[in-house]
């Protein structure tokens, strides 16, 4: 199976990042560089993708830095992980969006490895296209909140 390449995971915290401020002032990317631990660079070239994709939008000037293009509750992991990554699909040919036969292939309308790896693309897109970005912040803080609570004090004597 593929992962997320950096570019994609890297994004993905960015867009985490950019979910907690909306609302509010734009981030600048050297404080979200920071804060994220993203090297700055690689975080202006993914910046820049997402607003030419329409995901985030930048301001300019005094104030200026990036802010989500709209709520965290209306874009999907599935959305941002396609403009990063391309289809989900683990093979070309299980894509719905950018078939292509694979050449080891005599007939792929009876490839049991295509008809599996259909079900995997549609089980991955059914939970990404069905998770917000403010599903996973969400997740997080109850995550975080959780592991706070379970912390015992230590005494020592």
């Amino acid at each position: 199976m593929r992962t997320l390449s950096k570019k994609t995971q890297y994004g993905l915290r960015a867009l985490y990042a950019l979910s907690r401020a909306h609302g509010g002032k734009p981030v600048l990317i050297a404080e979200m560089a920071r804060r994220e631990a993203i090297p700055k660079k690689f975080l202006e070239q993914i910046l820049l993708k997402l607003n030419s994709d329409g995901l985030v939008v930048s301001k300019k000037g005094r104030g200026g830095g990036y802010s989500l293009a709209r709520s965290p509750e209306t874009v999907t992991l599935g959305e941002a992980i396609r403009l990063m990554e391309g289809p989900l699909a683990p093979l070309p040919c299980a894509s719905k969006t950018a078939y292509r036969k694979c050449d080891e292939c005599a007939d792929d309308r009876f490839c049991g490895t295509r008809m599996v790896m259909r079900d995997v693309r549609d089980e991955m897109a059914r939970i990404l296209d069905h998770t917000s970005l403010a599903d996973v912040c969400r997740r997080e803080d109850q995550a975080r909140s959780d592991a706070n609570q379970s912390e015992e004090p230590m005494y020592f004597i």
